[in-house]
């Protein structure tokens, strides 16, 4: 007789390499929930389906990081903005790119396609939202009003509003047949990280980093329940197909939410660590996180999560009765009217906003062409999911759910039923967490199973720098020696404690004794100080806080700071170089244009004993700028993040050649 096996609810499903440098941006298609696109630091924007382990196409085109991105609702297009406030829409199916939309003036925060035509809404760090035409490739109108970044946008059901989300801590519903604001809504007191519809009613979920999801009436534009429990900030949120339901991502869960009233229908653990976007499939959720260069799929099976009223967890208050919510279809809020076409741009604004049709299109577009490409890695992938020969749905098949992995046997069985190649796959995830290598697709890397320290140490880490946990423990002479007595293991812990609260009590003492001086002097001899203790994390700590006001620098500091800087940019630590790149990016936009023209000017006649002071100054900063000069250029090679700051402090230094 057969043993019934017990499946997981949530398990990993994937885990991937998706690019060189860190990962900035990951988001799933919503019409198959198969396809995903990753962004990142390198400026590229690769593409791939869910649960394979190779690249299908990679995008090129942005000279910035990706800084958000999203795919229309039949996945043939999709969209990216960068750090550069830059916006480039990509035709999947064609393998090119469609549109170059430019007009932000920072960095893109949030994108959404519209449900029906083909318009795209665009939130930045400028605090604007454009509305974009990718076929007219015009900016239709930009609509004004938040105060802070605008970090989410959404296009209601019927594509009549757009709801936004920003770090002012309000949401705002706008009017895109009137070009104007609707209504405002107040009562976050933090960031409001995602806004979603329903996909029927009149209703609107808000998710903020103060921990609460807030549900809003569209008709009467008033607050309908709060969810307030929550240990973390909400980064994401979906409604079940049918509505009857939210679900919320948070850092390690996922939480099922009702909100007539207000009520957690179940709390789902999922090792995903911090979410960043939601979508649903065959009944099944899949939710994807990243973290440095990596990106995880998890899945979760919806089928086994309840999302009514049977077991409630919590939030259910003691004053009010269980009342069962509202069956799907007969509620009393307005329904949606979906239009049988798309929408139409208001004409009249066409004309005065659209700052991008006033250039030539041809011109434009044969520049795109040259600059942008579409790398296409794996052409079968490719042509079986952009270019079927029948009209199907992408593949993997929608109706196919991912296979969900039996529970996890006890420690000794796993152990011995993992194949020897498990033991070459390189991951920083505990034992514990890894799935049924059976599920686990191969990992798409090509780092070497031997481990060495990265010449660049990550400003991010999961593990403190140059610490590792086999360091602590006595080491085993032989195998039959697998127990630790409590007293060895915790002297060996102690042995490096004090060591470690000697060098934390000397960088205090440090800081302490910078910031006396800056309290009863001047920066610059404060900086002097920091000089002379010889600690370059205290040069940096006070270097971090000088860069954020530039009115701060002058030509003193910039003797004082450049040999710092020269020792910063060769150093291992990467938020050392970031710092050192800032401040010497500073210095050269304030100083060397002032620089090379008192070293050009013609000498003076009779005696200035401030303008010598001052040409003795210019060429003290020459001679530093000079050597500091050859480590850039050495540098500038370099892939990344790293690779495009140095190259444009190269740029920045042409005129010392």
């Amino acid at each position: 007789m057969a043993v019934a096996v017990t499946t997981k609810t949530a398990w990993k499903l994937q885990e991937i390499v998706a690019h060189s440098s860190n990962v900035s941006s990951v988001v799933l298609g919503k019409g198959s929930g198969r396809m995903l696109a990753t962004g990142g630091d390198d400026c590229r924007v690769n593409i791939w389906s869910v649960s394979k382990p190779n690249c299908i196409m990679s995008l090129t085109g942005h000279t910035t990081p990706i800084e958000s991105l999203q795919v229309n609702p039949n996945e043939k297009l999709i969209v990216a903005g960068s750090r550069s406030g830059s916006i480039r829409v990509w035709d999947l199916e064609a393998a090119k790119v469609l549109r170059t939309l430019p007009g932000h003036k920072a960095n893109i925060c949030s994108l959404h396609f519209h449900p029906f035509g083909s318009f795209v809404a665009s939130g930045s760090l400028d605090t604007n939202i454009k509305l974009w035409d990718v076929r007219r490739k015009g900016c239709i109108f930009t609509f004004k009003g938040h105060t802070e970044a605008v970090r989410c946008l959404r296009f209601s059901p019927d594509g009549k509003w757009v709801a936004s989300a920003a770090d002012d801590h309000t949401v705002k519903l706008w009017d895109l047949t009137a070009g104007k604001l609707m209504f405002e809504f107040t009562g976050h007191t933090g960031p409001v990280n995602v806004v979603e519809f329903h996909p029927n009613e009149y209703l609107l979920a808000s998710g903020s980093s103060d921990r609460t999801v807030r549900f809003w009436d569209l008709e009467k534009f008033q607050v309908v329940s709060c969810i307030e429990e929550e240990a973390t900030p909400v980064r994401c949120v979906l409604f079940n197909p049918d509505g009857c339901c939210l679900y919320s991502g948070f850092q390690d869960s996922l939480r099922v939410y009702g909100w007539e009233p207000e009520r957690c229908f179940d709390v789902v653990l999922v090792n995903w660590g911090k979410v960043a976007d939601l979508s649903i499939s065959n009944n099944q959720l899949i939710g994807v996180s990243f973290a440095q260069s990596t990106v995880s799929s998890f899945v979760v099976d919806l089928s086994r999560v309840p999302k009514s009223d049977s077991v409630p967890h919590g939030l259910i208050r003691d004053d009010q009765p269980l009342v069962p919510p509202t069956p799907t279809g007969s509620s009393l809020r307005r329904i949606y009217d979906r239009p049988s076409t798309s929408c139409t741009k208001p004409q009249s604004r066409v004309k005065h906003n659209s700052e991008s049709e006033r250039h030539s299109p041809s011109s434009e577009d044969d520049r795109d062409e040259k600059e942008s490409k579409a790398e296409i890695k794996n052409q079968e992938d490719y042509k079986e999911i952009f270019q079927p020969k029948n009209a199907i749905c992408r593949t993997p098949p929608r109706n196919e759910p991912f296979p969900a992995p039996p529970e996890d046997e006890p420690v000794a069985a796993k152990e011995a039923a993992k194949p020897s190649q498990a033991a070459d796959v390189q991951t920083s995830l505990p034992k514990q967490e890894l799935p049924d290598p059976v599920q686990r697709p191969p990992i798409a890397s090509s780092t070497s199973s031997t481990r060495t320290e990265p010449s660049v140490i990550p400003a991010a880490r999961n593990e403190p720098i140059g610490l590792k946990a086999s360091d602590f423990l006595p080491a085993v002479k032989n195998q039959s020696q697998t127990e630790l007595v409590d007293e060895e293991a915790m002297s060996q812990i102690r042995k490096g404690h004090e060591t470690m609260c000697v060098v934390l009590t000397s960088r205090h003492k440090n800081l302490d004794t910078v910031r006396a001086v800056w309290s009863t002097s001047d920066i610059k001899n404060s900086l002097d100080s920091a000089v002379a203790i010889n600690d370059l994390s205290v040069v940096v700590d006070l270097l971090n806080i000088v860069n954020q006001k530039a009115s701060l620098w002058k030509l003193d500091l910039c003797t004082i700071v450049l040999p710092q800087i020269e020792k910063l940019l060769q150093s291992k630590y990467e938020s050392y170089v970031q710092t050192g790149c800032t401040s010497l990016k500073l210095i050269l936009q304030r100083f060397l244009p002032l620089i090379t023209d008192i070293l050009a000017a013609p000498p003076s006649v009779g005696v200035d004993i401030s303008r010598e002071e001052r040409l003795h100054k210019c060429k003290l900063c020459y001679k530093q700028l000079k050597n500091i000069s050859n480590v850039v250029k050495n540098k500038s090679g370099l892939s990344g993040r790293h690779g495009s700051a140095f190259r444009e402090l190269l740029l920045l230094m042409a005129v010392l050649e």
